[in-house]
This record gives structure tokens, sequence and C-alpha cells, in this order.
């Protein structure tokens, strides 16, 4: 008999397909396929690195979900999801990368034969992992289904963590405060930047006593100088340099949950404009975490934010913040809510959120962020506990 380590109780799996299957009533939805590689971890337990390929979990409103995917996958299936081994179904390999055939294909002679075949069906129209094709071929051969657009529909119930959730997040930052003491430490003018990435995967990975290190989904930025102007750029063999400013967001990984983090370090002594610019973000910072309060909205927070940066003449158009839990590459986001000024969804206890202020000018950037859990009463919790501050190395 295979052991099985599933990451939560079973009470707390029942209690994610209760709230799904309502979510699909209230939507008007028989069958949802689910194609998102965190939702399918949420709802099942599933975790493999196959989401290059076509797979999913099928939910019903009266019968165990199923988890469908490659064949050679389903021996993984079967190892990480809760349901029995009859729920994990496999299609043949000649439905990979092939010109003539499609995965999807399979998928809709099973559901046809499963008595499926006129089903209301929702799928993820706008994700990652679901592509056009796959959207043409499945509603071509199962006509007789009416299909319709389930995008996030599973996100919006991930919001409001359990404690088991909160639990792993606690593991992933410290996990993150290992990463940043250690890159603090190793960051000096002329030390290439890939070597410094380099021990930020050794420390993600080791983990921490009683937390071992998963893969994060998204990969170290640390762009420099100029360069930092943009906030998406991951590392080269230059070595860093003084008079420049890094900023690092990364994050520790436990079983797929995230605490990302973002500190800056400058090396030599800041220009007037930076440091001004780091007491406007910080003093945002601080009054974004008072007001993040269950009751308020995700808008407050952003509006907190921007007050002492537009004082200070700074303007930033993004939005500062999203929700944060388990995920897969390429993305630690749970992609419902936005911190920003139109977005009036309101704060409850156990939502989690990377509170995201980052500056990012013509030819400088700036960030100073904090993993936050909305609390019963007061403000915020901090994840991660360390210094509020741009760092500097003389």
């Amino acid at each position: 008999m295979i052991h099985k380590d599933l990451p939560f109780s079973s009470a707390e799996f029942q209690r994610r397909l209760t709230k799904t299957r309502t979510a699909m009533e209230a939507a008007g939805i028989d069958v949802l396929f689910v194609t998102d590689p965190s939702n399918q971890n949420w709802l099942t337990g599933y975790d493999g690195w196959s989401f290059y390929v076509h797979q999913g979990v099928l939910v019903f409103l009266d019968e165990d979900p199923i988890w469908w995917g490659r064949r050679q996958d389903a021996n993984g299936g079967v190892r990480t999801v809760w349901m029995s081994d009859d729920r994990v179904l496999g299609y043949l390999d000649h439905f990979v990368q092939s010109t003539v055939r499609h995965p999807m294909q399979d998928l809709a002679t099973r559901l046809k034969d499963m008595g499926r075949g006129s089903a209301r069906i929702g799928v993820e129209m706008d994700n990652y992992y679901f592509s056009a094709k796959a959207y043409a071929v499945l509603t071509a051969e199962m006509g007789d289904a009416k299909f319709s657009d389930a995008t996030a529909l599973v996100n919006w119930q991930r919001g409001v963590k359990s404690a088991e959730e909160v639990a792993y997040i606690r593991k992933a930052a410290a996990i993150t405060e290992k990463i940043v003491d250690g890159l603090l430490e190793r960051v000096e003018p002329g030390v290439p930047k890939n070597e410094v990435v380099a021990e930020i995967y050794r420390d993600a990975l080791r983990g921490v006593d009683g937390a071992w290190g998963d893969y994060p989904a998204i990969v170290p930025l640390l762009p420099s100088g100029s360069d930092a102007a943009a906030p998406h750029l991951t590392w080269d063999g230059r070595p860093f340099a003084n008079g420049e400013a890094t900023f690092f967001e990364v994050s520790g990984c436990y079983r797929r949950y995230h605490a990302p983090l973002c500190r800056t370090l400058f090396l030599g002594k800041p220009d007037d404009f930076l440091l001004r610019a780091e007491a406007a973000l910080t003093e945002g910072l601080e009054a974004g975490l008072e007001v993040a309060r269950a009751g308020n909205r995700a808008c407050d927070i952003a509006n907190a934010l921007a007050a002492p940066l537009e004082r200070a003449g700074i303007e930033r158009g993004a939005r500062c913040g999203y929700p944060i839990g388990l995920s897969y590459p390429p993305d630690w986001g749970e992609r419902t809510i936005s911190l920003r000024a139109d977005d009036e969804s309101v704060l409850e206890p156990g939502m989690t959120f990377h509170f995201m202020p980052g500056l990012w000018m013509d030819d400088w950037g700036l960030e100073i962020t904090e993993s936050i859990l909305i609390t019963e009463d007061g403000p915020c919790e901090t994840f991660c506990n360390r210094p509020r501050k741009m760092f500097v190395k003389d």
C-alpha cells in the first residue's frame, strides 16, 4: 500500500470542497474543470512538476473529485491526492505534443462516458495552464455541453486561510527570514550576483528547523542601480557595485505556501533623494499596516500608503499588494483582490497578503514590503520580523 503524506487533514479538504461546490451551485455549474495547479493542490493535494502538459481536477456536485492528467503523472496522483486510486485517471502518451490529436479529446470521451455529455461545465478561461487550443478542442468534442467561464472561482474560496494554512505560511516566513539575513551578510562590492543567488537557493531549500524548503513560485529578483526601475529582472554574473541600490524580492516556501518579503540594500552612501524616498515609503508602509484590519477595505491600505508618497512628490500607479498562500510558478499571488484605490473588497480575518509598495522610477527602484495576516482584532500581523528600512553597507 502506498503511503500518502497528505499536507492537510480530511476535514480541511472537505471544507474546501464544500466551499467550492457552494460556489459552483451559485454559478450554475455541474462540473468544474480546474487547471490551475495551485487550485488542484488546494482541492486534492496533487503536487508534481507536471503542469507543462494538460491536466486538471474535475469537481462534481455529487461525487468525489477526479484528478486527470498524463498517464505517467497519474503515478504521482495516487501518491499525493486524498481521493481513492480510482479517482485518478491518466491519458495515453500519444496525446502529448501531438499534431493530430489532443488530450482534451480524451477528457471529452471520459466526461461523456460518465454521463456528463450535456452538463454545464465551468472552465478557468483566463489561466496560465488552459490554452486556447484546449478550449477549442474540448468545446468541439462536447457539442451538447454548456460551457461557462469559471476563472478564479476556486481562487476566491482560498482567500480566508485555515489555521493549518497559516501555520505553513509561518514556516515559509521563517525560511524567508533566513534568506534575507544571508543575503544581507553576503552582498559586497565585487561579489557576482549569481554567487549570492546560489546561496539564496541553498538557504531556501535547506529551510529551518522543523520546515524543509520547497521551490518558490517566483525566482529571486534582484535588479541594481538603474535596472531597479524594472521590478522583474532576475540576475546575471555581474558583480555588485558601490553606489548602487539593489532590491531583493524573495520568499521561503513550505509545502507550496509562501511568505514573500522585499528589502533594499545600498552599497556605499545613498543620495539624499533615495533617503527621502525611503522615509516616505516606510511611512506609507506603516500607515498601510495600521489600517490593514478586518472590516476595512483593500483600497484603504492603498490610500494610506499613497498619502505620504504624494506629500513627497512620488507617484506610483501600480497596485501595492495581492493575496498570497499556496502557489506554483509562475506567480505566488492568488489573482483575486488587489490592494489598490479602486478595490473595495472587505478584509476578513484569516486573509493573507503581500503588501508590496515598490517604487520603480525612471532610473532607480526601492522595495520594502511585508507579508501580512488580517487578524480578528486590531491591525494586521506581519509574518516576518525584519527592520523595515533600506539597509546600507558603507
